[in-house]
């Protein structure tokens, strides 16, 4: 399994523990990005080399299988145009949105099933291959819910409606009543093969252990922001962050930066074509995808406007309360990728069957696109550099203090913005056990029993609360003997053996606040602070004074 640093590789990765058992509770990976698919097959790689080099193989491989099945995909079966088809695939690859989701999330860009999906589902029309081509889309439905489920529904969304429109529009046509039924008894194979190998796996990702009832509220109210969609993108030529990041929650989640020029593009494409019911169709999807983009209320360059939008009427509906709604608006790229290469498609024909209008046609068409994709052009990844793992984890001198009854706790404990932990027990091949983790798991609100929205890192504690206060530069409180119970409380909750602070960013203020709490000073070993606590939890007698 792949564990990683960032956020996408460790999101289901890491357990955490509890004070009713010396084992973790564990997460549940289906509910996290575990990325089955590709984690599984990649484990060589991660053994042989370490998770940095799997993760950056993962992302690379992703891009580029995603962008080669596009184009076979367009040139075998939407246009004959190579240039075409490359228009498209490039698009398609590395949209904003893509750009965006590449920088943390490889399961999202990792969409090269995407045109495979689409290809088979129009395939399962033809007649005489009923079985076979039910198994085949089948096999291709399975294998992406094991990289990314949402991309999964939001595919089968536009390509179900799609089919639907299609099939009304052509009704009257010769054979379409034959061709209906033969698409309806392979998309029944499909679903039986699809539900019967997905059952289990389904179950225990909505009702299974660990398993939680929707995304958090302030979540579920991502929504694009409309002034967004003729804005660019901060990793866009174009683009800066300060305008991008007014109108997206955070560097991540600009799904829905086209710019002008695209915009302008596509209309311009779609009024060109209106004749044809494929190509009106594909933009009634990109309109309803922006539509249900905006999220529950509808924001115009960063101003709440007040006006709901249509993802109200849905933001609460079990499963679909898992979606962050912005990324509808990613939905929108491919629908734009294979309308540029049927336009680029029908220029060229053009150009072939008027030869006298050949040089205006190419030089319009040229000049359009390029004004159109040139400043969506992605700029290169942000890295930065991470900090080292420390002399304390590679010496293996944790392994006086963690074993199988007793967890590293890092201060403040590993969550989204410390996940340095996580690496460290990478570093180990996961045999340091360590406190926390970043990962989707259910609320335990003591307060409310029945509340099971997802938390982004395990139920808060008083002393992780207060230790990621104090790194975000608040105040250090006063020490209280109540403070010093609920730190005691609490490293017995995560069986502590060890509690390790590393140099970083107010450093000094939390090494005073667990000494204090403490009572006693850390030993400086292995480039960390370390305090041996296992007395205090093994003795329950034991007290902080």
């Amino acid at each position: 399994m792949l564990a990683h640093g960032a956020r996408v590789i460790t999101d289901g990765v890491y357990p955490f523990f509890s004070d009713r058992m010396n084992y973790p509770d564990g997460v549940n990976m289906m509910a996290n990005t575990s990325v089955m698919a590709v984690s599984l097959p990649m484990t060589p790689v991660t053994v042989l080399f370490g998770p940095h080099v799997a993760f950056n193989a993962f992302l690379t491989l992703a891009l580029a299988f995603t962008g080669i099945s596009w184009y076979l995909v367009l040139s075998r079966q939407f246009v004959s145009s190579r240039l075409a088809a490359w228009v498209g695939a490039l698009f398609a690859t590395f949209a904003p949105s893509m750009n965006s989701h590449a920088n943390g999330h490889p399961n999202i860009v990792s969409q090269f099933l995407v045109p495979l999906i689409i290809w088979r589902t129009l395939e399962l029309r033809k007649p005489g291959r009923a079985v076979r081509n039910g198994l085949i889309l089948a096999g291709l439905v399975v294998w992406q819910a094991f990289i990314n489920l949402e991309i999964l529904f939001m595919t089968a969304v536009g390509v179900g409606i799609f089919s639907v429109v299609m099939a009304v529009v052509r009704r009257k046509r010769a054979g379409a009543r034959a061709e209906v039924l033969t698409f309806l008894r392979a998309l029944g194979v499909t679903a039986v093969v699809t539900l019967s190998l997905l059952a289990y796996p389904l179950s225990v990702q909505f009702f299974g252990p660990q398993s939680y009832h929707g995304l958090p509220e302030f979540v579920r109210h991502f929504g694009a922001d409309l002034g967004s969609f003729t804005a660019y993108a901060e990793r866009s030529v174009a683009g800066n962050k300060v305008s991008a990041g007014r109108l997206a929650q955070n560097s991540s989640e600009q799904n829905a930066f086209f710019g002008w020029g695209l915009v302008i593009l596509f209309l311009g494409l779609v009024v060109w074509m209106r004749r044809s019911a494929a190509v009106l169709t594909l933009a009634g999807l990109a309109l309803l995808f922006g539509a249900m983009s905006l999220g529950p209320r509808i924001r115009l360059n960063g101003v709440d406007t007040g006006v709901p939008g249509p993802w109200s009427l849905l933001h609460s509906v079990p499963v679909l309360n898992s979606a962050v709604p912005t990324r509808w608006a990613m939905a929108i790229a491919p629908v734009v990728a294979i309308v540029l290469a049927i336009g680029c498609q029908k220029a060229s024909d053009l150009m072939k069957a008027q030869p006298s209008a050949r040089g205006p046609v190419r030089v319009a068409m040229i000049t359009a696109v390029a004004m159109a994709l040139v400043p969506l052009a992605p700029t290169p990844l942000q890295t930065t550099h991470m900090d080292p793992v420390p002399e304390f984890v590679t010496s293996g001198a944790w392994r006086q203090y963690v074993d199988e009854n007793h967890t590293l706790v890092s201060l403040p404990p590993a969550d989204a913005t410390f996940p340095d932990p996580l690496r460290w027990s990478a570093f180990t091949g996961q045999e340091m056990r360590i406190a926390s983790a970043y990962a989707l798991l259910p609320n335990r609100n003591p307060l409310d029993p029945s509340d099971r929205t997802a938390l982004f890192a395990p139920p808060w504690r008083p002393t992780s609360g207060l230790m990621s206060s104090i790194k975000q530069g608040n105040p250090t409180p006063e020490i209280t003997e109540t403070r010093r119970e609920m730190t005691l409380a609490d490293l017995r909750y995560w069986k502590a053996g060890v509690v390790v602070l590393t140099p970083q960013e107010r450093d000094i203020e939390l090494l005073r606040v667990m000494t204090a709490l403490l009572g006693y000073q850390p030993t400086w070993t292995g480039g960390a602070w370390v305090w041996d606590v296992r007395k205090l939890v093994d003795d329950p007698k034991a007290t902080l004074s």
